[in-house]
């Protein structure tokens, strides 16, 4: 089985196929929310920028066929996951039930449903409703002994004790929105991919998940987050994707972190 690369295809097929049983330490995966569609936008937008909402082929399914893309990417990932391994899913209030259902069908444990509270996020445009501001990872786990560096992830926990002493991580993540110079962008200058997840979140996934070595999998891998950052901190890592263009900007990505020499010393 190869390691540090990045397979174009469909994920079910590729983990089907190219990875082993029981292979892999820790998978994140960011799929496709169903939200496609309305062809929202804000252009002219003052305070953050023109914002354009996720409208991609990839991103269009009916809810019957959401329901069944879902078992499948999660059963595929299950048979490839080792017995203490863990399971990290990206989603929204739209399609967590989904989720959530799926990974009790598979005897997956749940551990945390963690929030991220997007400080930076857009305002509403409909003003109808509160400002959308979170999304949520739900944390599974195949088995009873899954990895957890409970100390490690406490020191990299910018919160502190009243008396400046650690503090655990708690499931409430404050973290902006990507943009300046994290945020990739294409030749027309913008955003190259629509929903890029910030690297201090897959460094806190990685480090509490994982350990240097240790087999890091994404299964719609995008701008390359995943597996740069499990480059950076010492992880082999694995990439699927069905967009080549993403995944030659992902290639880039990793291949910047591989000349920059940088390692987390967490």
């Amino acid at each position: 089985m190869k390691k540090n690369i990045i397979y174009n295809g469909d994920c079910v097929a590729i983990l089907k196929s190219h990875i082993e049983d029981k292979s892999v330490d820790l998978i994140f995966a960011d799929p496709p929310y169903n939200l496609s569609g309305n062809g929202l936008k804000w252009e002219g937008n003052l305070t953050g920028g023109d914002w354009y909402m996720v409208n991609e082929e990839w991103d269009k399914m009916t809810p019957p066929e959401y329901l069944q893309f879902t078992r499948r990417w999660i059963g595929a990932c299950q048979k490839v996951l080792k017995d203490n391994g863990s399971l990290y899913i990206s989603c929204t209030y739209h399609n967590i039930s989904e989720i959530m259902i799926v990974l009790k069908q598979l005897n997956f444990k749940i551990n945390n449903v963690i929030t991220w509270q997007k400080t930076n996020a857009m305002p509403n445009m409909t003003r109808r409703v509160y400002t959308h501001s979170t999304e949520f990872v739900v944390w599974a786990v195949k088995g009873k002994q899954w990895v957890f560096n409970y100390n490690d992830l406490k020191k990299l926990n910018p919160e502190r004790q009243k008396d400046g002493s650690l503090k655990q991580m708690r499931d409430v993540w404050p973290l902006p929105l990507v943009q300046g110079r994290e945020r990739l962008r294409g030749k027309n200058g913008k955003a190259m991919h629509p929903t890029q997840k910030p690297e201090e979140m897959l460094k806190r996934i990685i480090i509490a998940s994982s350990n240097p070595g240790g087999l890091v999998l994404d299964p719609f891998v995008g701008s390359g987050t995943t597996v740069a950052v499990a480059k950076q901190l010492g992880r082999n890592w694995i990439g699927i994707d069905k967009n080549k263009s993403y995944i030659e900007a992902a290639q880039a990505r990793i291949a910047r972190v591989a000349n920059s020499g940088v390692r987390d010393t967490c």
